[in-house]
């Protein structure tokens, strides 16, 4: 018989929730998004396609959660600003696949290393008491992260 989970309590989901949620938004702007003009649908679709391209659009219509029709717009958008390339499937030749060229990797690459800067300066000015905290907490944030991504699939 499975091991029934526990239930947590919705107070700290809802914490858990919220506290993501503003990190995200924190870390979302970036100036090297800012300076080539991207939205943040614009930057979440350009990580999407350097993390896991070439990529079918259908794909990415899944991963981003976003209609198939604002996505070409957006993959369109893309291309004008030689960040993505539209290539055919060797596979299936009626499909597409989508992959970022050199300047989107590169800018991608920027916008990540901006972030992460700003985080590790936000993580050395916590006591290091808290930071070793977060330090111990951050397996079972992986371990959720993945169990969210299960859960989707």
């Amino acid at each position: 018989m499975p091991a029934i989970a526990p239930i947590v309590e919705v107070d700290t989901a809802a914490r858990l929730r919220a506290a993501i949620g503003r990190l995200h938004r924190r870390l979302r702007p970036t100036s090297a998004g800012t300076q080539a003009g991207l939205t943040p649908t614009r930057i979440s679709i350009l990580q999407t396609v350097v993390r896991g391209g070439p990529i079918r659009l259908s794909e990415l219509t899944d991963a981003e959660g976003v209609n198939p029709t604002m996505l070409s717009r957006v993959v369109a958008d893309l291309g004008d600003a030689g960040l993505l390339d539209r290539v055919s499937d060797p596979d299936d030749r009626r499909a597409a696949l989508v992959q970022a060229t050199p300047e989107g990797r590169r800018l991608s690459e920027r916008m990540r290393r901006e972030r992460t800067d700003v985080l590790s300066r936000a993580l050395a000015s916590l006591p290091a008491a808290e930071l070793a905290k977060l330090e111990r907490a951050l397996p079972a944030l992986e371990q959720l992260a993945e169990a969210l991504k299960e859960q989707r699939s």
